[in-house]
């Protein structure tokens, strides 16, 4: 299990100390302890839902109407210039 919590900080690109690891591998193990305890019960007679409301999608017409002012975007964003937000290069 801290192999995965690993590989997964490594894939994010997060650095991890040793304690937070052990709690990560922990927290992740009680998950899926908790999951198996939840596959053990009797779903058989259980209809399977599509939505867990009763409120269906709700469609509107599809109409142009007016756009936000780009000198109020800017000013919302931590950077922005020509037009455009700015942000940190990820891929390097």
């Amino acid at each position: 299990m801290k192999i995965d919590i690993e590989k997964v900080a490594r894939l994010s690109r997060l650095e991890l100390s040793e304690p937070e690891k052990e709690e990560f591998t922990r927290q992740l193990t009680d998950i899926i302890e908790y999951v198996e305890k939840i596959k053990e019960l009797d779903t058989s007679t259980v209809i399977p839902a599509d939505h867990i409301t009763d409120v269906k999608n709700v469609f509107r017409k599809d109409a142009v109407g007016p756009s936000l002012k780009q000198e109020s975007i800017a000013r919302n964003a931590p950077s922005f210039e020509n037009g455009h937000f700015v942000v940190p290069k990820i891929i390097e």
